[in-house]
């Protein structure tokens, strides 16, 4: 039998990177994945297609729409090629799986391949082509989540799916009925409004993104309307049905009146739910709550004082990067160092376009809490940059404490708003107050001119070019 100093179960973002880090850290390591791929479903059928696929439409968008305002004139039509550009999507997908295991042989880490249970809190049985069991003295549990339903609702697979089937379909719907205003739900639909369907958001709650700041739901309702999506909030969904050619689904308004919707396709988005299926976590004493999630103390161990579990089976977001410094925290926790995690400073983003970004609290959150605080926004049309791409959508606010200054909070709506939001991060971890980041210079003409305007207006409401 192979020993280990440390298994993982689940190579997702945080299984391999805390895989990686435990070897780093000279660990003997295991890392084991039920398919025959790595990178769990953020690099198979999550973050890393969906971002090919949306990357791919928005090209796609650009030449039938934008490319004439810039001067390029295309002979002929513009035609869509999906099974080309699913091909293409495919390919991104495969380089960057292999390229999980080039580093799995480039840090000496074991994989095997198969179902991983627990005999007890150090043995692992793995049933794969062959069955065999492997000993570890610390193992971590990392395998992620599986797309939620509603109780009611029969995914077919065929014309009621998920966001897998919604990752490798044979054609563009007519009409796409999408069941939840999340991240996944409005980056899918802006997909395939894209390519010419015609897409309706139902959502349960009074506004789409309700978890993110609500000028950045206001300003995406706002642009994704003009982009003729469709959306119908405060919807309570209460049936859903595949007639053959035509999914009905039925919901009640804020007014408890029934409506109907129809469509060929129905996309239910309404988040994610933590996978332990297999798992036989009984067997090691782990417990879990009663929403499926393991439970951890704030060291991310598990009742069982030798195992540990991060990312999407433990509680809060369920983003890849949050796994990431979790499955870093839990290997520098195993070495016996102190890492920290700030979990108010796990940004988050919708990849839509314009792109949503936020860290920190809500305006929300702040008069929640009765904190006092300043409010200080600035709209992307007013940056020269943002003109000379057309990107004129969105804005940058920041929210900082009434006394001291310290930012609080981020949001952004805007092009490239997922890369602006580091600096952010950045500002928050070093606890920079508005006025730091307004005293720092920013290169012109850049996006990033929008976050020092922000903090111009959040210190004194002096913004230079508003």
């Amino acid at each position: 039998m192979s020993t280990y100093d440390v298994a993982v179960i689940g190579s997702g973002p945080g299984g391999y990177v805390a895989a990686i880090r435990c070897a780093q850290l000279g660990m003997k390591t295991a890392i084991i994945e039920k398919y025959s791929t790595k990178g769990g479903t953020c690099l198979n059928v999550g973050c890393i297609p969906s971002k090919a696929l949306l990357d791919s439409s928005h090209h796609y968008e650009d030449a039938l729409k934008h490319f004439e305002e810039h001067g390029i004139e295309l002979t002929g039509d513009v035609k869509l090629n999906l099974e080309k550009m699913m091909e293409r999507k495919a390919s991104v997908v495969d380089q960057t799986t292999k390229g999980i295991d080039f580093l799995m042989d480039k840090n000496k880490i074991d994989s095997y391949q198969g179902i991983g249970s627990f005999e007890d809190k150090t043995h692992i049985k793995i049933e794969g082509e062959e069955t065999t069991t492997i000993e570890a003295k610390h193992i971590i549990i990392a395998t992620g989540s599986k797309p939620a339903s509603l109780p009611f609702i029969d995914i077919d697979k065929e014309r009621i799916i998920t966001s897998t089937e919604a990752l490798k379909l044979k054609e563009v719907p007519k009409h796409m009925l999408v069941i939840g205003g999340g991240v996944i739900g409005l980056e899918l639909g802006q997909v395939y409004k894209r390519l010419g369907a015609e897409v309706t958001v139902i959502e349960y709650m009074d506004r789409i993104i309700p978890t993110m700041d609500a000028a950045q739901s206001k300003e995406l309702t706002k642009v994704m309307k003009k982009q003729k999506v469709k959306f119908a909030v405060s919807h309570k969904v209460t049936s859903v049905e595949n007639t053959g050619d035509e999914v009905v689904v039925k919901a009640t308004d804020k007014k408890d009146k029934e409506v109907e919707f129809k469509g060929d396709y129905c996309l239910v988005s309404v988040g994610r739910r933590p996978f332990t299926d297999g798992l036989n976590a009984e067997a090691a004493g782990v417990k879990m709550n009663d929403r499926g999630q393991i439970e951890v103390d704030k060291h991310l161990k598990t009742s069982a004082d030798n195992i540990y579990a991060i990312g999407d089976v433990v509680k809060g977001a369920m983003l890849a990067h949050k796994a990431e410094e979790e499955g870093v925290f839990v290997a520098e926790t195993i070495a016996g160092q102190k890492p920290h995690i700030d979990y108010n400073l796990i940004p988050g983003v919708v990849y839509t376009w314009p792109e949503v970004a936020s860290v920190g609290k809500t305006e929300e959150q702040l008069k929640e809490d009765k904190v006092e605080y300043k409010s200080g926004q600035f709209p992307m049309r007013a940056l020269g940059r943002s003109r000379a791409s057309g990107d004129t959508d969105g804005f940058v606010k920041i929210l900082s404490d009434k006394e001291t200054d310290e930012v609080l909070g981020v949001h952004m709506v805007g092009a490239r708003a997922a890369d602006l939001i580091a600096e952010a991060v950045t500002a928050m971890e070093f606890r920079a107050s508005a006025e730091d980041i307004a005293r720092m210079s920013h290169a012109h003409p850049t996006y990033s001119e929008a976050v020092k305007e922000a903090a111009l207006a959040a210190t004194e409401d002096r913004p230079i070019h508003t």
